[in-house]
């Protein structure tokens, strides 16, 4: 369900600050094989329409607190997940999932009409996330990944939040 109330989970979902973005981009590189820099990551937090939120745990330095991050750019009332990203030590927690539901709600609460993604179709437990949050398949780029498992297909999927 897509405005589900987030569990009670042993971390806190805020709004990136710059300080953050050399860890972010070490998260990035530990999850992606194409990763962007911190340079990258600021340039995109930085523009227009850009909302990018981080889990950390509460009670700990900020940036060793860093557990993941979800980055989404919003044009003309359509939204796209950038990336999503959480620390290999931390998966399986509920992060992502925790990432997700507060970026749909600040979509929601700031009129956006849908949000759109890509995923490796190979990528289970992205999918599995995805299809639990009401998201759904609207297309697919054949080799559109160049590495990775599976023959490199990525899913567009949307979820309308209107």
């Amino acid at each position: 369900m897509i405005f589900s109330r987030p569990k009670s989970v042993p971390f806190q979902v805020e709004a990136a600050l710059s300080e953050d973005l050399a860890v972010l981009s070490d998260i990035h590189a530990k999850s992606f094989a194409h990763a962007w820099n911190g340079d990258e990551l600021h340039r995109m937090m930085q523009e227009s329409g850009a909302l990018m939120l981080v889990a950390r745990s509460p009670g700990q330095d900020r940036s060793a607190s860093l557990r993941g991050f979800v980055l989404i750019r919003t044009v003309a009332g359509e939204a796209e997940v950038l990336t999503l990203a959480v620390h290999p030590e931390h998966r399986g927690r509920g992060l992502a999932r925790a990432l997700m539901q507060h970026a749909l709600f600040q979509l929601y609460s700031d009129r956006c009409d849908c949000l759109f993604l890509e995923v490796d179709a190979a990528n289970a437990p992205a999918l599995h996330l995805y299809k639990a949050l009401g998201f759904r398949k609207v297309g697919e780029r054949k080799s559109y990944y160049s590495s990775g498992d599976g023959d490199g297909t990525a899913l567009v999927m949307r979820v309308d939040l209107r």
